[in-house]
């Protein structure tokens, strides 16, 4: 009996206690769920492993109505600063120097023929106007598809490409200096004084000629995001003649999953690029080799399903 009793009491004594252990349960609850309320308002970054453009929870989704200048990247912004404008023209002065070099030492070098010079000058910056296209085009992609703001060394430019798709107007907000200047450091000065260090006057022409359209790409790229009526009429003529990249031809890369029209100097290479599926073989190549998926596929599933039977070519 009293060992019954010693456990009634037992049980008694647990069953007073259990409401309290509810209750703390509760307010735990509560916490819990006010925590979880606050999250849908955190917005990710581009340092978040989540960050892929497009997809839903990314944090880089186009917002409606009014559309204001939004950037990615931290500390980035679209005011020009005297550090940007020495950095620009103190790279496009180099330019200056060299190309007057390079065209100087291939005059002499042609034993004062000018015909000929001059011949040699406009093959080689065709050359790498197309070089420098194509050259775009593969970039482009590369940072479009893979990678984000974690990335070592490259995680800004790819922050700040995956986010372009999210609200593309704000290149739009960017003065030249402002635009260009992030090229200048893979495109600029170091670059220059390595080719013309070691490569003949051709071939520091040609590489110093691409260098420079993929220095100005970026503001090409600008000028097909802006409006007819707000540029010079010499901009929307080279842009008419595919010197540069134009408005209809880049604004079919910016339709979701961005699965084409990579190129951004003028878009020359693009239909040959998405016409053969290039990238597309790559795409399955990089998942064949690490089984990482592109963010192309990620976006749109059916894209990924045709890759891999590999239906290449893209219709676009």
């Amino acid at each position: 009996m009293l060992h019954v009793s010693t456990s009634t009491q037992e049980m008694e004594s647990v069953a007073v206690e259990k409401p309290a252990i509810i209750d703390m349960g509760v307010e735990e609850e509560l916490a819990i769920i006010d925590m979880a309320e606050a999250i849908p308002e955190m917005k990710k970054s581009y340092l978040d492993d989540g960050f892929i453009f497009g997809l839903d929870g990314s944090g880089l989704e186009r917002p409606k109505g009014k559309k204001v200048a939004t950037v990615v990247v931290e500390n980035d912004g679209v005011e020009t600063t005297p550090t940007q404008v020495l950095i620009v023209t103190s790279t496009l002065a180099a330019y200056a120097f060299f190309f007057t070099s390079s065209t100087s030492s291939l005059f002499a070098t042609n034993g004062g023929d000018l015909l000929m010079t001059l011949f040699q000058v406009v093959g080689i910056l065709i050359c790498s106007w197309v070089s420098a296209d194509f050259g775009s085009g593969v970039l482009h992609w590369s940072v479009d598809n893979y990678g984000n703001g974690r990335t070592p060394v490259m995680g800004k430019l790819i922050a700040a490409f995956q986010g372009h798709h999210s609200a593309p107007w704000t290149i739009t907000d960017r003065g030249f200096c402002n635009n260009i200047y992030k090229l200048c450091t893979p495109f600029g000065i170091p670059s220059l004084i390595l080719v013309n260090t070691f490569l003949p006057s051709q071939g520091a022409l040609f590489f110093s000629f691409f260098c420079l359209f993929e220095l100005l790409s970026q503001e090409f790229h600008k000028w097909s995001h802006e409006r007819k009526a707000d540029l010079p009429g010499w901009i929307n003529m080279l842009q008419d003649l595919g010197v540069i990249i134009g408005r209809k031809s880049h604004a079919m890369h910016h339709v979701a999953p961005y699965e084409g029209n990579y190129c951004i100097v003028s878009g020359f290479c693009n239909n040959f690029l998405d016409r053969t599926g290039v990238f597309r073989m790559l795409e399955h190549a990089v998942y064949e080799i690490n089984g990482i998926e592109s963010n192309a596929w990620k976006i749109d599933p059916e894209l990924k399903k045709k890759t891999l039977e590999g239906r290449y070519k893209l219709d676009i």
